[in-house]
C-alpha cells in the first residue's frame, strides 16, 4: 500500500496494491497489520455505501464531540472528487481543504480524520462508494459547511447540479458555534 500525506495533517492519500492476471485483479483495501504499520490503525465500527448520479454534491458533513468520526472512503463504481476541510481548532491548516479524485479504475482511498468535514461531488452517473467509520453515525451530532462557502474557497472541477436542500443550508464556517468545532 502506498501512502501519500496532504496538505492537511492526518489526512492520507492511499494507493493499494493491485495483483492482476487474465482473470481480472485482487486487492486489499484495508488490512489491520499495514495500518498500524503507517500509524493509522483505528476501530472501525460502521461501512457506509452511497450511489449518486452525475453531478451530485453531498456534504460537507461532520459529527461533533465523542461522535466525530474517522472515515476512510473509496469509490467502487465511477468516480468522485472527495473534498476534506480542516475544522479542527488547534490545527495549523484550521479552515483549510483538499480534494482529490478517487474512481473505481485506481482504486484510490482517501483517511479523513475526525475534526474534518467531507464531502464529494459525483463526476460520473451512478458513482458508487464505501467508507468505514469510526464512529456510529448519531443525528444529533451531525453537523455540516456550507460547500460554496468563499472564505474556505474550495474549487470544485465543475459546478454540481443536484444538492439537497439540507446540504444547501449548512452554514459558513464563521457561523459554525466554536463548540461543533473540534
Amino acid at each position: 500500500m502506498n501512502a501519500v500525506t496532504t496538505d492537511l495533517p492526518g489526512v492520507v492519500v492511499l494507493e493499494p496494491a493491485r495483483h492482476g492476471d487474465d482473470r481480472g485483479w485482487f486487492c486489499e483495501t484495508w488490512n489491520q497489520r499495514t495500518w498500524a504499520d503507517l500509524g493509522l490503525q483505528r476501530d472501525w465500527v460502521q461501512d457506509n455505501h452511497s450511489r449518486s448520479g452525475d453531478g451530485v454534491l453531498r456534504g460537507l458533513h461532520f459529527q461533533r464531540g465523542a461522535q466525530a468520526q474517522d472515515k476512510l472512503v473509496r469509490v467502487v463504481v465511477g468516480a468522485a472528487f472527495d473534498v476534506v476541510v480542516d475544522l479542527r481548532r488547534d490545527s495549523p491548516t484550521f479552515g483549510r481543504w483538499c480534494g482529490v479524485q478517487l474512481d473505481a479504475d485506481s482504486g484510490r482511498q482517501i483517511f479523513i480524520p475526525a475534526g474534518c468535514a467531507h464531502g464529494f461531488l459525483s463526476l460520473r452517473e451512478g458513482s458508487e462508494l464505501l467508507y468505514k467509520c469510526s464512529a456510529f453515525y448519531d443525528p444529533a451530532s451531525e453537523r455540516g459547511l456550507a460547500w460554496d462557502d468563499p472564505h474556505v474557497g474550495i474549487v470544485w472541477p465543475r459546478p454540481p447540479h443536484t444538492i439537497s436542500a439540507r446540504d444547501r443550508s449548512w452554514p459558513r464556517l464563521h457561523a459554525i458555534p466554536v463548540e461543533d468545532l473540534a
